[in-house]
Formats: structure tokens, C-alpha cells, sequence
């Protein structure tokens, strides 16, 4: 076989194009042309193969792939769901807590690893994740803004004009949604407020006026504390700060500022520590240039007389660093520690600090609250008139219900959705009252362990109404108790059967063949 044949042969058997000559065999003019349409047509096979390929491996077109498939997801929902803007420390803790109530959510985030996150997380409703700007409108439409089944907006990022930026878009787009935004300064919080936004959370003002209300009222602030608590969370003791004395307050950044401001107004004596008073601001009264950590600066500020500690800057090093430093000059003091990071749980509860604040718990437990059960936001907004034995014969009341771990607190509205058995009683022409909702429907002898927190009725609040008050239609009332007194109240409410049983002790049968066989009995 001469070069030309044998070139030819090997083109063919590589490029795996065929075999044979048919019909007959090809000239060597004919030859040359199937060398020449067989390289012709690889090059171009390879390139457009290439080209493919390419762009399947494009991050922009697997970011479009991902995003049209995210936007058919969220379109295809058929159950209410709140938007999540932010999986950050508290977006992370809002979502666990919104699942573990078996509430709905969606997350967008802008940064791809925490999306990836969300996905391994062992939650007990699935969240859809995108990685996206919640800043563009695009994407907040994407993620299901104008979705009739969204019910609110949680705009959690780290970034007050981010928030501020949500918030706008989500009111100009979808004006009956309800709106949450953390901000942590009082200009972006005024601009957030002057547009409509529902609810506003800044975590150290929040943090600051728990403080002062421990001071002033300890029994009230460990009420609200027991409230807030998730269903797996232990109950915790009451705490006392010192309401006489010196405190000493280390950084005087956003958290600080907002201590120092309730501590002066409970006419405490205050002295601060700061590094650097020219970027933060420097106060009113006397303050340290320092960082804290190191003892001359805490001599300097006299923690020796000291009665209570703030370790406030936004370093947890420094903070733990203050704290210890401060136990070997003061071992009496009442210690407040700034956690910034959630993964540094084990170390923050080694110091064992009086409080903690850590922002994204805070934020968290007040957005559950407010989407979960929002009459308990007003009950503890109106549990603020009320003095400190007031609360205690409260709490009192609730330790007995509950052991060790957190109250249930559950919302019950009279309609016809919710209470169906209750509100046919009713409409015909029938009375109930709280006592017999909070009987058991097991054995109508004994009581459910909860009790009736408030009532809402007319535009009107009740705080702990009396077991004999008459329900109406259209009444709401907050419970607190056990959680399986929640799950038995629902039978009741639901359930006529359950209903007939605690008010007459008949327990009647409910199936067709039951039915029969009783009529047969009486006969």
C-alpha cells in the first residue's frame, strides 16, 4: 500500500467515520474527497462538540439553568411560606425555628457555600435555596415576593442598607406583606419605619432594655425570657443585676452605646473602655482608652470596686480575654458577655457569664414570636405596665404546669376554621367557657395544664381571664402550658364528639357501624 492508501485507510479508522467503498470501490480521486470531508467535518464536529460543552460548564449558564428551575419550584408552592432574606447566624436559627413549628420558609443568599449549607442542615420541612442578590428585584420576585401565598418578608442580612434596600422593594412591590428587618442603627431604623415596615429589630436596644428590665423588675424580664424560649430550650433561672454601683463597660461600639444609655438612666454609675474613642464616639461621662484585656486599664477604670462587667466589643477573644482578666482583679462581678459567633457556643458557656447577648438568638426569637404567635408580641409588650409581683405569681403559676423544660405558648381563634366544634355550640344558642376548653378531653375530671394568658375580644385586650368568661365568636385567646395541653385543646375545638363528652360526660360513637350498633343496644 503506497502513502496516499495508506493515509487514507488510517484516516477512516480513526476518525471512525466507516468501513467499505459501496457500491463499488472509489477512485483515487474519490478517495482524496472522503480524506478531505472526513477532516472537514471532525474539525467541526470537535468544535461545536467543544462548544457544548463549554457552555454546560459555564457558571453563568448553570446560575440561569438554576435559577429558572428555582423560580418554577417556588411558583409551584402550594402551602404559605415566609421569605427568608439571609442565611447568616440568624437566618440559620429563624428557619430552624420556623420548621420546628411546621411553618414554611424560602431562603436567598448571596453567597453560594451558605445555600449549599441550608441544603445539609436536618430541618423538618424541606427550604428551598437560591444563591442571589435579595437586593434586585429580580430576585425577590424569583424567590416568591408576589407569590399569593407568601406571608412576610424577613430581610436578615448583615448589611443595614441591604435590609433598608428589602424592605423598600418588598413594600413597593407587594404592599399588604408584612415586613421584618434587623438594623442595628437608629438613621437606617427611622428610614425603615418612615415607609412602612411592620416590625423592626435591633438586637443591642433589645438586648439593653431586657437589661434594665432585669434590673428593675427581675421576675418580669425572666417571664419574657420563659416566653421566647424554643420547645427544646431548659427553663432558666431569674438573674439580678445590680441595681447600686459601678459599672464598667468595655467597648463602646453600637452594643455598648446601647448599655451605657440604660445603665445612666437607672442612675448608675458608669465608666468606659474603649480603644477607639475617636471612630466610636466618646460619652458622656469618664472613660479608659484600652482595650480591656489588659489589668492596668481595668485598674485604671477601678474594677476593683466595680459590681458589674460588660465585655462588648466585637471580638469574642477580647471578650473572653476581659472577662477573665477582670474574675482574677473582681470575683464578685455580674458579667455580661457579647457573643459575636455562634460557633464559639462551648467556649462562651466554659466562662459562665451571667448574660449573654448574642445578636442572632435575639433577632431570631423575636421574628418567631411575631410570625408564630403574634398575640404573644402583645402580650409581652402589655406585661410591661404591670409590676414585678405580678409577674412572679405568674411565673409561679407557670413552674407548676411545666418541669424543666419551655412553656408552649399557643394561639386558639374562635372561627369557623379554626374551632369548628366550639363555634356550632355556640351559634346555637349555646355558652362555654375557658374552664371547659381547658378540660380534658381524655377524662373530663381532670384539667389541662394550661392557662389563659390573655384574651382579644372587640379591639379589647384581657390579661389572664378567668376560667369562667363565656367565649364568643370571633375571640382570640393566648394559652400557656404543657405542649400536649395544646394538642388536646385542638381536639376539642375540632371535634364535636370531644366537646359533647366534656360537657356531658356521653362519649357518643362516631362511626356508621358504631351508630348502628348502639341503636340497637337502646332498642
Amino acid at each position: 500500500m503506497d502513502i496516499f492508501h495508506a493515509f487514507y485507510f488510517v484516516s477512516f479508522m480513526s476518525s471512525t467515520i466507516g468501513f467499505g467503498e459501496i457500491p463499488y470501490a472509489f477512485t483515487s480521486g474519490q478517495r482524496l474527497w472522503v480524506i478531505f470531508s472526513i477532516f472537514f467535518t471532525v474539525v467541526v464536529w470537535l468544535y461545536s462538540i467543544g462548544t457544548v460543552l463549554a457552555l454546560l460548564k459555564d457558571e453563568t449558564f448553570q446560575n440561569a439553568l438554576t435559577e429558572r428551575r428555582f423560580a418554577k419550584q417556588i411558583s409551584r408552592m402550594c402551602e404559605s411560606f415566609y421569605l427568608i432574606c439571609g442565611y447568616g447566624q440568624t437566618g440559620e436559627a429563624l428557619v430552624k425555628a420556623l420548621t420546628d413549628r411546621n411553618q414554611h420558609a424560602v431562603v436567598i443568599d448571596i453567597l453560594e457555600d451558605r445555600v449549599n449549607l441550608l441544603k445539609l442542615e436536618n430541618l423538618r420541612e424541606y427550604v428551598p435555596g437560591f444563591c442571589g442578590d435579595a437586593r434586585l428585584p429580580a430576585h425577590l420576585l424569583e424567590a416568591g415576593l408576589n407569590h399569593p401565598l407568601c406571608e412576610g418578608v424577613a430581610a436578615l442580612t448583615n448589611s443595614n442598607e441591604a435590609n433598608l434596600k428589602i424592605a423598600i422593594t418588598s413594600k413597593l412591590l407587594h404592599p399588604d406583606i408584612e415586613v421584618i428587618c434587623r438594623a442595628d442603627s437608629h438613621d437606617i431604623e427611622n428610614n425603615m419605619a418612615s415607609f412602612g415596615t411592620d416590625y423592626i429589630i435591633d438586637p443591642f436596644d433589645a438586648f439593653a432594655l431586657h437589661l434594665a428590665t432585669a434590673i428593675q423588675a427581675p421576675c418580669l424580664s425572666l417571664l419574657q425570657d420563659w416566653l421566647s424560649l424554643g420547645k427544646r430550650d431548659m427553663l432558666n433561672d431569674p438573674v439580678y443585676p445590680p441595681s447600686k454601683g459601678l459599672w464598667v463597660i468595655c467597648g463602646y461600639g453600637r452594643f455598648g452605646k446601647a448599655v451605657y444609655d440604660k445603665l445612666v438612666r437607672e442612675g448608675l454609675e458608669v465608666v468606659v473602655v474603649e480603644a477607639e474613642p475617636d471612630l466610636t464616639g466618646k460619652p458622656q461621662s469618664p472613660f479608659i482608652k484600652g482595650r480591656g484585656t489588659e489589668a492596668d486599664t481595668l485598674l485604671e477604670a477601678n474594677i476593683e470596686r466595680a459590681v458589674g462587667l460588660v465585655a462588648g466589643t466585637d471580638n469574642d477573644a477580647n471578650n473572653l480575654s476581659i472577662i477573665m482578666t477582670a474574675r482574677e482583679l473582681n470575683s464578685d462581678l455580674f458579667v455580661i458577655l457579647r457573643q459575636n459567633l455562634k460557633h464559639n457556643d462551648p467556649v462562651i458557656q466554659a466562662v459562665n457569664a451571667d448574660m449573654v447577648m448574642l445578636p442572632s438568638d435575639i433577632i431570631a426569637n423575636r421574628i418567631r414570636v411575631l410570625l408564630g404567635v403574634p398575640m404573644q408580641h402583645q402580650f409581652v409588650k402589655l406585661v410591661m405596665h404591670q409590676d414585678d409581683e405580678w409577674a412572679c405569681q405568674l411565673i409561679s403559676r407557670i413552674s407548676a404546669l411545666v418541669t424543666h423544660h419551655a412553656p408552649e405558648v399557643w394561639e386558639v381563634a374562635f372561627s369557623e376554621h379554626d374551632s369548628h366544634a366550639v363555634c356550632s355550640y355556640v351559634r346555637r344558642g349555646n355558652q362555654l367557657s375557658l374552664g371547659d376548653l381547658m378540660t380534658d378531653p381524655r377524662d373530663r375530671s381532670t384539667k389541662l395544664p394550661c392557662i389563659p394568658l390573655m384574651l382579644f375580644r372587640h379591639n379589647d385586650y384581657i390579661l389572664l381571664p378567668e376560667e369562667d368568661l363565656k367565649v364568643q365568636k370571633d375571640d382570640h385567646v393566648l394559652f400557656c402550658g404543657a405542649l400536649y395541653a395544646e394538642n388536646r385543646m385542638d381536639w376539642t375545638l375540632q371535634n364535636e364528639n370531644a366537646l359533647n363528652y366534656i360537657l356531658t360526660g356521653e362519649a357518643r360513637p362516631e362511626g356508621w357501624i358504631w351508630r348502628r350498633l348502639r341503636k340497637r343496644e337502646v332498642t
